[in-house]
């Protein structure tokens, strides 16, 4: 008799590294599970909805952000040495560009409909924070939707459609009002929280706990109340 699928809907913003290595952590863990078959949906959130439609350079907004440079530059170091684990190369260049994701979003929720929600993800994660691409440009959005099949007309059509942005509002507004407050954020079987990147094994307990599978260990993990563990 076949398993009933776990769900994981997973609560992240495209500007967020941590969201990026909690999504590399969660398919290390999905590679290891032997188990119930997963079905994963992504959900929208912005961390600042303000940004302007031009964006900041990287110093206007680390430094508004965060206050001192330095600061950040010990915190984008660990990003990036966390990163290199786990294969992905963060790039916080001068060219990287903080971006509103909005309009990523809208392209993100009508992929997920379309059935290539996880791609796109991972593409606009890589072209954020490993390519430097510019989000916030038509050009580079029809461009990087033309390799999924789409025309620029399509996207345009998307990215302009406040239909689609008040859906993703709607959505953002609904998790929030759950009480999640910073990405990214898993939810599993709409019965279990994991707050952050936390590592796989913490994953593979949860998947464990709702959908047992045999001659699996369970592996080390750190507490839900980590910092960014």
């Amino acid at each position: 008799m076949q398993q009933e699928p776990i769900t994981i809907d997973v609560v992240s913003d495209v500007a967020c590294p941590w969201c990026y290595i909690g999504k590399k952590r969660m398919e290390a863990a999905l590679e290891q599970w032997q188990g119930a078959p997963v079905e994963v949906r992504w959900h929208p959130f912005q961390l600042d909805p303000t940004i302007p439609a031009a964006g900041f350079d990287r110093d206007t907004y680390l430094s508004s952000k965060f206050g001192d440079l330095e600061k950040t530059k010990v915190m984008t170091d660990r990003i990036t040495n966390v990163g290199t684990e786990l294969n992905i190369e963060f790039n916080f260049g001068e060219n990287w560009l903080a971006v509103n994701t909005l309009r990523l979003h809208q392209l993100l929720h009508v992929a997920g409909e379309e059935g290539f929600g996880s791609q796109l993800k991972e593409r606009f994660l890589y072209g954020y924070f490993t390519e430097n691409l510019h989000l916030n440009s038509t050009e580079v959005l029809t461009t990087i939707m033309a390799e999924f099949g789409w025309d620029a007309r399509k996207t345009e059509a998307v990215i302009t459609d406040d239909t689609i942005a008040y859906q993703v509002k709607q959505e953002i507004a609904h998790y929030q009002q759950l009480g999640v407050s910073g990405v990214p954020f898993f939810i599993i079987n709409n019965k279990y929280g994991i707050n952050g990147a936390q590592p796989s094994s913490v994953f593979l307990e949860a998947f464990e706990e709702v959908a047992p599978a045999k001659n699996l260990e369970a592996g080390e993990k750190c507490g839900l109340d980590g910092e960014n563990c």
